[in-house]
């Protein structure tokens, strides 16, 4: 049985504790760190799976650990645990590489189907041999997830990348709003499709110096992905 190897920071003791002992309960080996600098150090010397963080941690922060965490890693799935509710603050988890944000109290059954979901996702994507794909003056790399061009490599999260390869999958064809949904989370709640539109947002900044490339919305509908 594989061991995937979670990076958990958290300084709940109390929290951390029965967090920490559900996932190994569960087949997983949990490195717990209780404030973001020395997660960071245990980030820089060990090869982890998946990373769950809070937000509110001392000497660094959620939010700072995971740039930090992505100027390293662009593809390891990142989930957000924080008692912070405000939609800003979810979608600027989702704006710095987050894969997913679940609100304090959480479901410890959902935390679990979560992290099963992302690790089949990363595995899969590390196993299969994906093209690349040619758009413009853009190169797609949807294994590395990485979009380049002659003077720059600019690195997607995982749901990025998804993303991209579906619109470049489908190119000039219109896709419905909840086939997006539930092709990328298997949903298609409220939550997700806010999320949806930041990880738009994001792809339109990337692509926005070729012409030739758009994303056009189609009110009430979904979107096409436009390109000569």
């Amino acid at each position: 049985m594989t061991h995937y190897k979670i990076l958990y920071a958290e300084d709940d003791e109390t929290l951390a504790f029965l967090t920490k002992d559900n996932l190994e309960q569960n087949g997983y080996e949990v490195t717990h760190c209780a404030d973001g600098n020395i997660c960071l150090e245990q980030f820089k010397t060990t090869n982890f799976d998946i990373c769950i963080f809070d937000i509110m941690l001392p000497k660094m922060d959620g939010f700072d650990l995971a740039t930090e965490v992505r100027k390293r890693n662009a593809d390891i799935p990142i989930i957000f645990l924080s008692a912070k509710t405000l939609k800003e603050d979810r979608i600027k988890g989702l704006r710095l590489g987050a894969d997913d944000y679940l609100v304090k109290p959480f479901s410890i059954e959902e935390l679990l189907l979560k992290i099963e979901i992302f690790l089949k996702r990363s595995q899969k994507n590390k196993a299969l041999e994906k093209p690349m794909y040619h758009v413009g003056k853009y190169t797609f790399d949807p294994a590395n997830f990485i979009v380049s061009t002659a003077a720059e490599k600019i690195s997607l999260t995982q749901r990025e990348s998804e993303l991209l390869k579906l619109f470049l999958d489908n190119k000039n064809v219109v896709l419905k709003r909840e086939e997006i949904l539930k092709s990328l989370w298997g949903d298609d709640d409220y939550f997700m499709g806010r999320s949806l539109d930041v990880f738009i947002s994001r792809l339109r900044k990337i692509l926005a110096n070729e012409s030739g490339i758009s994303i056009e919305n189609l009110h009430g509908i979904g979107f096409r992905f436009k390109c000569e």
